[in-house]
């Protein structure tokens, strides 16, 4: 028989909110707001992965609710663009096999 739905995560304690703070003094107050991570991707070079993984910028702030479709848009970007390297591969893809 499973288990009963356990219902939502508890509260992280006093305790677990400064172990938090010790761990990123500088960091905002805990508030349950987003912050952004101040990451920005590495650049590769190639036009088609730059946009797609320029998409990831958008999330800095965003509720993680949110992430999932940008996610899914970039994965789906990420997918063709590989694709399309094999469509437009003029020796074949079995040539990059050979010695």
């Amino acid at each position: 028989m499973p288990d009963p739905d356990p219902g939502p995560a508890p509260l992280p304690t006093d305790a677990a909110l400064d172990a938090a703070r010790d761990l990123a003094p500088e960091a905002a107050p805990i508030t349950g707001e987003p912050l952004p991570l101040g990451v920005e991707p590495t650049r590769t070079g190639h036009p088609a992965v730059d946009a797609a993984l320029a998409r990831l910028e958008a999330l800095d702030g965003v509720p993680t609710e949110a992430h999932v479709a940008v996610y899914e848009d970039v994965h789906q970007r990420l997918t063709d663009t590989l694709a399309a390297l094999d469509r437009d591969d003029p020796l074949g893809s079995t040539a990059r096999n050979d010695p």
